[in-house]
């Protein structure tokens, strides 16, 4: 519905003329239809006085929507961010849990001589491949449209282009220094340098980000 079409309804649903509207709203009836035919705007000082004489607020004569329906709007938008964090959570928690089971597993595996190294290497590798997937698939197929969460998934993005890289550096420490002293039962030490190294750098960035929004 068109603004004009609005404030036709609303004149009407007051049940005054466009003499009675015109005359309180300090214009001609002229100019009351050609608000209401669409022919002109409402100047910017008569928006409020539209808002009084109607008795409605600006969003319901601008958008069309009652206040009521905001109000539902914004508790549905709530409602629908505590869901995603709760999504959030359980998946990023499902995750962790899943790295800390191949790192255990590693620790058991390792003292047991009938388990042969490429198992236990591939089991580590095929754990850690179920958890980052998990991962990947849920920030991937969670998406919307809106200026702030695009610009937070570009933050999010350069945060995972670093991720990534440090991931493979710590992976290849990881493998290097375990096959080289044969150690499995220390060397997942790494893998607490490597969760250390990522909040230090996540920190950092979100300083140089706060840094620039102020700026």
């Amino acid at each position: 519905m068109s603004l004009g079409n609005r404030l036709y309804e609303l004149r009407k649903k007051k049940n005054i003329s466009q003499e009675e509207a015109a005359e309180k709203l300090g214009v001609t009836r002229q100019t009351i239809s050609k608000w209401e035919t669409d022919q002109s705007l409402p100047d910017f000082d008569k928006i409020l006085p539209l808002c009084v004489l109607y008795e409605i607020t600006t969003d319901e004569l601008l958008t069309g929507a009652s206040s009521k329906t905001c109000k539902e709007t914004q508790e549905n938008t709530i409602e629908n961010d505590k869901k995603k964090k709760i999504q959030t959570a359980i998946v990023v928690s499902s995750s962790v849990f899943l790295y800390f089971i191949a790192v255990i597993w590693i620790i058991i595996a390792e003292p047991i001589e009938a388990i042969s190294e490429n198992i236990m290497i591939g089991s580590f590798l095929f754990i850690c491949a179920i958890a980052t997937v998990l991962l990947v698939f849920y920030f991937i197929s969670t998406s919307k449209d809106s200026v702030e969460i695009q610009e937070k998934k570009r933050k999010e993005k350069e945060r995972e282009k670093y991720d990534g890289l440090i991931a493979i550096l710590f992976t290849c420490i990881y493998l290097f220094i375990s096959f080289f002293t044969g150690a499995w039962h220390i060397t997942w030490i790494v893998w607490i340098i490597y969760a250390l190294i990522i909040e230090i750098v996540h920190l950092l960035m979100g300083m140089k980000e706060e840094k620039n929004e102020r700026e």
